[in-house]
This record gives C-alpha cells, sequence and structure tokens, in this order.
C-alpha cells in the first residue's frame, strides 16, 4: 500500500502488471478486508497442518505396538529420538501418493477444502524428509512425542485384547494394514536416509517390515533367526496377530527384561560376563577320605603341593590371596598309605605320614616337577607274593596307568629287594626313577599328588568305579606285556595248535599244602593229553611268568603261587583245590578274578580221606565235625589247623573229571580261534 505526499492512502498497485485484469480487481479492494483474508487463510492452512499432522501421527500410533509390544518400546523411541540430531522427525513411511491422500480425504471429509489441504501436507511431509526436526514448530515436536509415546500405552493394550481377538491371515479382506499403509520400497527408504541422516534402527525395522508384508505369518522364526543376523527383520504392522503380551514376554527381572527386547529387534545390549573376581569361590574339599573305602584311607592335593621325606609330610599351601577361587580352610591327617587298614597287624609296620594344608609358610622347594606324584608305601603283607599283588603291583596300575608313565613315584617304606623283585611292573608304570621318601631330604614339589592307591578289592577291579573303564583283562594284559610275554591267548602257539598238547603247569609246594601224590596226578593227567610241567616257583617273577605264559592251565591248592595266573593266555583254566577245613571263603580270593580274567575257573574241594589230617586225628575229632569252631577262634587257629598243617593226596578217580572239563575246554577254544582264523599274539 503506498503514500501520498499528504499523507493519504493510495489503492494497492503492481507496476508490472499495470495492464492486466488482476490489478484491477486488487485495486478495488479495501486494505482492511485484506488483511481480514490474510488472517483467516493464516489460520485455515494452520488448522489444516495441525489436521494432518495428528493423521500421520495415528500411522505411528498404529506402526509402534508391533515394534515395542508390550515391552514399551515407543517410550524408548522417544527416549532415543531426544539424543539424536533425529529426534524430532515423524516415522516416515514413504511419500504418501497425492491421488491416495484426496480419495482418503474425500471419503472421510467429503470437502474441496479438504482436498486442498491434503495436497499441501503431502508436500509438507516430502519435504520434512530434508529439513531436520530441529527446524518443525515447537508445538509440532512436543506433538510428534507425545504420539510416540503414546504409541508405548496403545501397544500394551492392543496387547492385552489380542487374547480374546482371532489372528487375522494375510487373505481377511478386513486387515488394515496394507490399505492404511503402502509399501516403501528400499530405494526410498535409502534415499530418506541420505536426506535426512541416519534414521533409528527402529525406524528401519519397521520400513523393512512394511516393504516385506509376505513375511508376517512367519513371525517367529524370522525373530529367531533376525537375532542371530542370518534374515532381515520381520515385523507386524497389524497388533490383532500378534500374541499377547502376557504370552511372549513374562514379566521379569532386569537381565530378562533385556534378553527380550533383544528378540523384538532392539538393538541388543550386549552381555556383561562376571569377571572372575565376581565367580563364587569353589567349595572346599576335604584333602582326605577315610570313610568311602574300607580298604585305605586316601588323600587327594590339588595347587602348590610341597612333600618333605625327611618329616614325612605332604602339604598343600594356600595360593596367595585366594588366587585359585577356592575357599582354603587348615587341616591336618594322619595317614598310613597301604590298602590293609582293618588290620592291625599289617598297618603297624606302615609309616604314618602328615597330610596338610597350610595358609602360611611351608619349606622352600627344592626339585619342582611338572607330572603328578603317587605315594604309597610297599611294607605290610608284601612280602607274601599274593599279597604283594593285591595290596600294591595292582593298585599301582589302577591308580598310575592312566597317567602312560608320567608320573612320579613315591615310595615309603621301600624295600630295595622288593623293588628289584618287580622292577618290569615300575618301568612300565612310569617313565621316572622311583624316589626313597624316608630316605630322601629334597623338597619335591608338585601340582598334584595322590597320598595312597586306588584299591576296589582283593586282587580285583570294579571297571565303573576305575579309570578309563581299567578291568582285570586290561590288567593281565599289561603284566605279560611288562614281561615281554608272547602268548595273548590259549590259541596262540609256537607251532601248529592242532600238533602241540595242551599245557598244565603243576604248583607244587614245598613246605605246606603240597600234592603228596604228584606223579600219580602227572600221570593221570598226560593220559588225558595234557603235557604237564611241575614247579614251585622262584624268587625271581620273569622266569616264573614265561613258564605260565607258556602253559594253558594252572593248577595248584589254594595259596599264593595261584597268583601267577595273570600270566597264563586268555581263555586258559585255572584248578584251584580246595584243603579241608571250611576254606571255600579263602578261595573266592581266586575265583572271582580268575573268571574276570577271561579264564575258566574249576574248583575241586577235597574229602577227609584226601588230606593228610586223616592221619592226625581220629574221624570224630572237631577238625573234622566242627571245622566253623575252629575258625571262631580266629584266623591264627584256622591257619595253624587247615593251612600249616594239611597236605593233599588227591584221589584221582575222584579227581579225573576235573582234569576232563579243563583239557575239552582248552581244545575247543582252540577250535575255535583256528575257524576264526588264529588266535591274537
Amino acid at each position: 500500500m503506498g503514500m501520498d505526499a499528504g499523507g493519504g492512502k493510495l489503492p494497492y498497485s503492481y507496476p508490472a502488471h499495470q495492464d492486466g485484469k488482476l490489478v484491477k480487481s486488487f485495486s478495488r479492494v479495501e486494505p482492511r478486508k485484506f488483511g481480514l483474508a490474510l488472517v483467516a487463510g493464516f489460520l485455515l492452512v494452520t488448522c489444516a497442518y495441525f489436521s494432518t499432522a495428528k493423521f500421520d501421527a495415528i500411522h505411528v500410533a498404529m506402526i509402534s505396538p508391533v515394534s515395542g509390544n508390550a515391552a514399551g518400546i515407543g517410550p524408548l523411541v522417544g527416549a532415543a529420538n531426544a539424543d539424536t540430531s533425529d529426534s524430532k522427525q515423524r516415522l516416515d513411511l514413504g511419500k504418501q501418493d497425492p491421488d491416495d491422500a484426496l480419495s482418503r480425504s474425500e471419503e472421510e471429509e467429503g470437502s474441496r477444502a479438504d482436498e486442498v489441504l491434503e495436497k499441501d501436507d503431502g508436500k509438507a511431509s516430502s519435504s520434512s524428509g530434508t529439513d531436520s526436526g530441529s527446524n518443525a514448530p515447537l508445538e509440532d515436536t512436543r506433538r510428534d512425542e507425545t504420539f510416540v509415546g503414546d504409541s508405548g500405552g496403545a501397544s500394551s493394550a492392543a496387547g492385552a485384547r489380542s487374547e480374546a481377538v482371532p489372528a487375522r491371515h494375510e487373505h481377511d479382506d478386513d486387515a488394515p494394514a496394507a490399505a492404511l499403509l503402502p509399501p516403501v520400497t528400499s530405494e526410498g527408504a535409502a534415499n530418506s536416509t541420505q536426506g535426512s541422516g541416519v534414521l533409528e534402527d527402529e525406524e528401519l525395522q519397521v520400513q523393512d517390515a512394511v516393504a516385506n508384508p509376505s513375511k508376517r505369518s512367519n513371525d517367529s522364526a524370522a525373530t529367531r533367526s533376525s537375532s542371530s543376523g542370518r534374515s532381515p527383520s520381520v515385523v507386524h504392522s497389524d497388533p490383532a496377530i500378534l500374541p499377547a503380551p502376557s504370552q511372549q514376554i513374562a514379566p521379569a527381572a532386569p537381565q530378562e527384561a533385556d534378553k527380550a527386547l533383544a528378540v523384538q529387534h532392539i538393538p541388543a545390549i550386549p552381555e556383561v560376563k562376571q569377571s572372575d573376581s565376581e565367580t563364587p569361590a569353589r567349595e572346599w574339599k576335604p584333602l582326605c577320605d577315610i570313610t568311602s573305602n574300607r580298604r585305605i584311607d586316601w588323600c587327594e592335593l590339588d595347587g602348590d603341593v610341597r612333600v618333605l621325606g625327611a618329616n614325612a609330610s605332604v602339604t598343600l599351601v594356600a595360593p596367595p590371596g585366594g588366587a585359585d577361587g577356592r575357599t582354603f580352610r587348615a587341616e591336618s591327617w594322619r595317614i598310613k598309605p597301604y590298602p590293609r587298614k582293618a588290620d592291625p597287624n599289617a598297618m603297624r609296620v606302615v609309616r604314618v605320614l602328615t597330610v596338610r594344608s597350610v595358609p602360611g609358610e611351608a619349606p622352600a622347594c627344592t626339585d619342582r616337577h611338572g607330572v603328578p606324584a603317587l605315594v604309597f608305601s610297599d611294607r605290610g603283607y608284601t612280602g607274601n607274593y599274593f599279597h604283594a599283588f593285591t595290596d600294591v603291583i595292582l593298585p599301582l596300575f589302577l591308580t598310575a596307568r592312566q597317567y602312560a608313565g608320567e608320573v612320579r613315584l613315591l615310595v615309603t617304606d621301600l624295600q630295595a629287594w622288593w623293588v628289584g623283585k618287580f622292577a618290569p611292573v615300575f618301568r612300565s608304570i612310569s617313565n621316572y626313577e622311583l624316589v626313597d621318601l624316608d630316605r630322601d631330604p629334597r623338597v619335591h614339589c608338585f601340582r598334584h599328588v595322590q597320598v595312597g592307591l586306588t584299591s576296589h578289592d582283593d586282587f580285583s577291579i570294579d571297571p565303573r568305579r576305575a579309570p578309563n573303564g581299567y578291568s582285570m583283562l586290561d590288567f593281565t594284559g599289561f603284566m605279560r606285556a611288562a614281561y615281554g610275554l608272547p602268548r595273548g591267548d590259549v590259541a596262540a602257539a609256537a607251532g601248529p595248535s592242532s600238533k602241540r598238547r595242551p599245557r598244565l603247569l603243576l604248583i607244587a609246594r614245598a613246605r605246606t599244602r603240597r600234592f603228596v601224590n604228584a606223579e600219580e596226578i602227572v600221570r593221570g593227567a598226560e593220559k588225558l593229553g595234557f603235557e604237564v610241567v611241575v614247579s614251585e616257583g622262584t624268587h625271581e617273577v620273569a622266569p616264573f611268568a614265561e613258564l605260565a605264559n607258556s602253559c594253558d592251565a594252572i593248577m595248584g591248592v589254594h595259596g599264593a603261587g595261584l597268583t601267577n595266573m595273570v600270566f597264563v593266555p586268555t581263555g586258559g583254566v585255572v584248578i584251584q583245590v580246595v584243603p579241608l577245613g571250611g576254606l571255600e571263603f579263602v578261595a573266592g580270593y581266586f575265583r572271582g578274578p580268575s573268571r574276570d580274567m577271561g579264564l575258566r575257573y574249576l574248583e575241586y574241594r577235597i574229602t577227609p580221606e584226601e588230606s593228610t589230617l586223616i592221619n592226625q586225628y581220629p574221624r570224630d575229632h572237631p577238625i573234622f565235625t566242627d571245622p566253623n569252631g575252629i575258625k571262631s577262634k580266629g584266623w591264627e587257629s584256622l591257619k595253624d589247623a587247615y593251612l600249616d598243617k594239611q597236605d593233599v593226596s588227591l584221589d584221582m578217580k575222584r579227581f579225573r573229571p576235573t582234569l576232563k572239563k579243563a583239557i575239552a575246554h582248552i581244545r575247543k577254544a582252540r577250535a575255535k580261534a583256528n575257524a576264526g582264523g588264529g588266535g591274537n599274539n
């Protein structure tokens, strides 16, 4: 509007259009009316803008319950948007087609004015992709935050109603997802990202879900694969087909809630593993066990273990500051490492060792070893051949064989003659020299020490409790290998087995429980087809082991000599002659073990007429009529009456069937092996 020189108002004029009709029409408009029209137009545009913003916010609310579900994703999105440059931007699901906007506007509003507003808003929404949210009006920003926050509440309500609403299928006509939300192509999403900066992860997931509506039926499988990074996220746009929140995420502790959010395509929070300092300390285990095994007390120490033979001590030193993660307890035990703890007569000569744990100082190490150690005694009854095996040799195999030679043997009460007698066994068990613990002044340090050998029973192994499932078959195989014996079973022979007679080893005792009629026994066995070898044995184990391994059967009166059955090939025969006096219980020392070794066991119990006791006592003497009464007086009484003063004279007519069973078994085993291609060495 112009002003004349006298201050009067001149009508509006546009010099560039003086010749147009528009100038003429405007020149006739009064200034007051023009101002009112301008204000009315501004208000109309403002109302249209607010109405369109609310309509867009409704679209956001319909999508956010899916991505948020019941876990409160709407509030999380709002909070995340507040910290980024895109915080004030709405979820832009692509540029809306103006024609689609007009058609919806005609159905809902039915007025031409709304068409114009919808077109204007379409332009505004497309331009908002290039403009950051920081340029939006304050009221618009607050309204966006309000609707995004409300989406979480809408999600909870929609999830709660989903239990009562049946799931909609993709082909249902009333499914609103495709009608309300036009799909957005990946190109559009990329352009939008380039124009306004990096979108929030939640927005990308929603766009991807809308772009792939056909995958909604595989929601649960896609959710699992998405979490492992193998397939894109799939998000439902229809809250009616989602399971109820209570079925998907139950109220949980904060850690469980984090895991639930990760499953629903929220950027996963990295799992924080407990540091070693937060790991609960391992429970302290007592050093020694004196209750579980009726034969021996034993101890097991792991850590800084120091063995000093001079004062017969085995000490576990606590690590500084509990470095191994264990609680620590000071203990002290007195242990005799020999498996006859219930026999005072055997244990009285065994040295006591002190096994302890200390939190403070201990003797300084002089020798450090990188292998474990076993501490045991070779005293007790080891002078007896049977006890040498059942009390030391067999338990040593059971305990140390698992280390394949990488173990140190520390022997207390060491007897050099005894160790020399079984030298091949010790060389096969350990790659190192034995340590005479009682005479060694050094402090040996290990990471693992066992005091006392593992022992199951007399001359027996229980494979269920043995390391690596060891059995008596494994033990006999080990003994044959230790002494370099060639035969593993009765089918193996130096020449053709069909031409060699089965060989019988007859153990002839020199002092007690002798075979009085040994020559008669030999003749009877040879008549049945045996080749018979008679031997008592010598101090050296190796020669007798070779002899036993060359035989197919071993026979003797109950005694330590039958222990040599460990060298008899598998499939052979053991014949135990049980003396008079109710000694069936002691016969069990060989009955069960022989079967465990893969041998055929035959037992022959003599009659009073086959015992030399018949020449010493009348037939009605308690020795014949009441053997239990003799046993009730104790072991020494039993030993004196039946073991030390009794010899045997076999009735060959009565004994002959036992020999027949033995040779028939051997021949059958050979024939079976020959039919199968020969025996094993």
